[in-house]
């Protein structure tokens, strides 16, 4: 399965799952001072069971805070845990299905505003200290707003494409992957907030990242087995931002669980999930032939994947079968085994939180 689609279990337990996503009576809530170096774990949950949850962990002493959404604020998270990111020390954790964008102190964990009433959340992209965007699995829209006040200023009309996924930018403009039965990377001015170009690659790209020599790369999951939209082999695609140039394609194997592109800190090193977790130079001609780490286990479904951007060090998540609590592992940039703990249940975005520019 895929971290980009709801996870549905059981219609049977629906009901239940609608209450857990309403008020929750009070409770004590814990105090947390969390000033040091940390990483955020955002998991998922189960679709509807209002099980989501966000996670902390300590990468100096390697200790881990469970559900301190909940513990800070005496209230659930909500429902499909998608993303989250820091801006001017402040965390911004996008619930998906729940329709809203928490905005949370990064130190103490509790809820400082947030942005409802969206359709159905993503990630969220700073183009400035005034504007950001947040994209949208079902609208055809991505929404402005304000990070000062929290206020929604605009939309921006997608042309039909509804799933925007995650953000990056180069110069001006805001490329933009459309996952969910869709092809597209889209192209934003920021100066406008319309989008302007639009780049063809593979069956449902699933991340974006831009490496520092300006290529931005995707990883295609080549959708699935009886799709109306399409199923092929999954891809690795290289494009040129500047000029908006496909420049290399690195094709996988039908069937393959490819998704998950990310960069170490200097954007140099490139890595992604297909099945196993692959490394590679961004000036590479060619993909590896052998697996930067494997599954530990045959049951193993790696899920979410960040490279420490001082460190190098590497986090996989592993949402096992995606009803348990799922697991974190903690690698060296060699791949020498550092840490692995528990999480929430299907553990699928990672943010980390430093003390430093």
């Amino acid at each position: 399965m895929n971290k980009k689609a709801p996870i549905i279990l059981p219609i049977i337990l629906l009901f239940l799952a609608v209450a857990s996503c309403m008020d929750y009576d009070p409770f004590e809530k814990k105090a947390f001072n969390a000033s040091g170096n940390g990483l955020f774990i955002t998991n998922e949950g189960n679709f509807q069971y209002g099980n989501a949850s966000l996670s902390y962990y300590d990468t100096n002493t390697k200790e881990v805070e469970e559900d301190v959404f909940f513990s800070a604020n005496g209230r659930k998270l909500g429902d499909v845990a998608q993303s989250m990111t820091i801006h001017k020390g402040k965390g911004y954790v996008v619930v998906n299905n729940s329709g809203v964008v928490y905005v949370i102190d990064i130190q103490t964990f509790e809820v400082l505003g947030g942005i409802k009433g969206l359709s159905s959340p993503r990630y969220v992209h700073f183009v400035n200290d005034t504007k950001a965007y947040i994209t949208d699995l079902y609208a055809p829209v991505i929404t402005v707003f304000n990070p000062q006040t929290l206020e929604k200023t605009g939309t921006i009309d997608t042309q039909g494409h509804k799933s925007t996924e995650q953000m990056v930018q180069y110069g001006k403009y805001v490329f933009v992957n459309c996952w969910s039965y869709d092809n597209s990377i889209l192209v934003i001015d920021t100066e406008t907030d319309k989008v302007v170009d639009r780049i063809a690659v593979g069956v449902q790209p699933t991340s974006l990242v831009l490496d520092k020599y300006g290529k931005l790369w995707t990883i295609t999951d080549g959708g699935y087995e009886g799709s109306p939209y399409g199923y092929e082999a999954p891809a690795l695609y290289k494009i040129d931002a500047a000029t908006r140039t496909i420049e290399n394609k690195f094709t996988f194997t039908k069937g393959e669980n490819a998704s998950e592109v990310t960069l170490n800190g200097e954007r140099d090193t490139l890595y992604y999930i297909c099945n196993d977790i692959w490394r590679m130079d961004v000036t590479a001609t060619r993909t590896p032939v052998r697996p930067f780490l494997k599954r530990p286990e045959k049951n193993s479904i790696f899920y979410g994947l960040t490279i420490d951007p001082y460190t190098s060090e590497v986090y996989v998540a592993d949402a096992i079968d995606y009803q348990q609590r799922g697991a974190i592992f903690r690698y060296t940039s060699q791949a020498v085994p550092v840490d692995t703990f528990k999480v929430g249940i299907i553990p699928g975005a990672f943010c980390f939180k430093y003390n430093r520019p």
